[in-house]
């Protein structure tokens, strides 16, 4: 329903795209951001880069199976879209992995492919071989890992972290070295071995919330403290496990990182990840110049379609920007405002993402502003008080079982037809009489 100007089987009016032109820059009436946070020195709000994972995060998630051909029409999706880095599956994972990796590396693209590897010498040279642009390695660093996964201490994973580090920065390559489990790492540990991989010349640190446990203060805390330690990057990797991930890579630009890590409609390991329109959502309303001359935000629905088909699920009713809901409204206060002016009740435009928001009036809860606008779009004329009558008339239908547009159409041609063509003295306004829908 988001994408077309008509009712397209909803129970709403759809209204043309843009925000009154006294908006500001994000559909919210001010011609200043009265959003952007205050100033700090540290803070990347305006400045962060997005590693897209959906082709290494993303094909952990239960539904996951990419083929070759869908691997490179998502990559090629992602690059026109605007994202920084695209991060894929590790060659060392399996023979195809490796194929697939090197065919996304000869593409061509603009944004730079990185492949995910263990602190592990061996997967870091089969990476090498394969073309990326960077290598992006992790080990995990909290007690739960060190004594049930890998079994190596703190001093193995120091050692072997800057001899990998060495190794691939003398190929000429980016790496990025990233604890896994942060939060529940030992703090000093973890500051300790930063410290040590950016004095060998790490591009970036990484901190990842492994188990989605972290909240955003402590996010910020932990990010905060990093920035004093290490002169490299900072990046992020937010799971999504209690709910938490676009909130907290927002503490984390606040704080001082500079990528965020991000997958299409979120998918991942288990709930996934920070999702990639998700952020943007939160982005465009606080950094809207940046977002919206960086990233092309009307591919945004393309792509979690894409995704979303080839993952076998269906994008959430409530999906930031794209899912159906998400520029309905339905009571009758909100509809008169929105009419009024969309930023009453829409801190998103939806325009900036090509889509469009629409008026629900065929309900017990429409107001007659929304059934007025309709019946404009109807090519018909009435009277205010004509409006309200048939909008009750309306109402009491529905109230007695679930009514879909065509009903509430009938409703509304049925009464005008019925009127007294005698001119009515009532000096109410009238609804013009028009094709196109009302501008809001």
């Amino acid at each position: 329903m988001c994408g077309t100007d008509s009712a397209n089987g909803t129970n709403g009016a759809s209204t043309t795209n843009g925000a009154s032109p006294s908006n500001g820059n994000n559909g919210g009436g001010y011609k200043t951001n009265p959003y952007q946070p205050v100033g700090d020195f540290l803070s990347n709000v305006n400045s962060f880069k997005i590693i897209e994972s959906t082709l290494r995060e993303g094909e952990q998630f239960a539904n996951a199976y990419f083929d070759t051909e869908t691997k490179i029409k998502i990559a090629k999706a992602l690059d026109a879209f605007g994202v920084d880095y695209i991060e894929v599956t590790s060659p060392a994972a399996s023979e195809q992995s490796r194929k697939d990796c090197e065919a996304i590396c000869q593409l061509g693209l603009k944004a730079k492919i990185l492949t995910h590897v263990r602190c592990d010498m061996r997967d870091a040279k089969i990476a090498v071989e394969t073309g990326v642009d960077g290598l992006d390695v992790v080990i995990g660093t909290s007690s739960f890992l060190r004594e049930h996964s890998h079994g190596k201490s703190m001093a193995y994973i120091e050692k072997t972290a800057i001899e990998v580090i060495e190794y691939v920065k003398s190929k000429g390559l980016e790496v990025r070295f990233s604890s896994e489990d942060s939060f529940r790492s030992d703090l000093v540990d973890l500051l300790s071995l930063y410290r040590a991989v950016d004095k060998v010349g790490v591009n970036r640190v990484g901190i990842a919330d492994t188990v989605g446990c972290a909240s955003p203060r402590q996010v910020y805390d932990l990010v905060r403290t990093l920035r004093g330690v290490v002169s490299c990057d900072i990046e992020t990797h937010f799971h999504n496990d209690t709910g938490c991930s676009i909130a907290n890579a927002y503490c984390a630009l606040e704080a001082g990182a500079t990528h965020i890590d991000t997958s299409v409609l979120g998918i991942g390991e288990r709930n996934g990840i920070t999702p990639l329109g998700g952020l943007l959502a939160r982005m465009v309303v606080t950094s809207p110049d940046y977002v919206k001359g960086k990233y092309k935000l009307h591919m945004l629905k393309e792509i979690e379609d894409m995704v979303a088909e080839a993952v076998e699920v269906n994008t959430p009713f409530n999906n930031p920007i794209t899912g159906f809901c998400a520029f309905t409204h339905k009571a009758g206060i909100h509809a008169k405002a929105i009419l009024n002016n969309p930023s009453t009740y829409e801190i998103l435009n939806p325009a900036d993402f090509g889509l469009t928001r629409y008026v629900h009036f065929a309900s017990r809860l429409t107001g007659w502003n929304a059934v007025k606008t309709r019946v404009g779009q109807l090519g018909l004329t009435m009277t205010d008080d004509q409006v309200k009558e048939v909008t009750a008339k309306i109402k009491a239908l529905a109230d007695v079982r679930p009514i879909a547009i065509d009903d509430a159409d009938s409703i509304i041609r049925s009464f005008h037809l019925g009127l007294n063509e005698q001119p009515s003295t009532n000096n109410s306004e009238t609804v013009p009489v028009g094709d196109e829908p009302v501008a809001v």
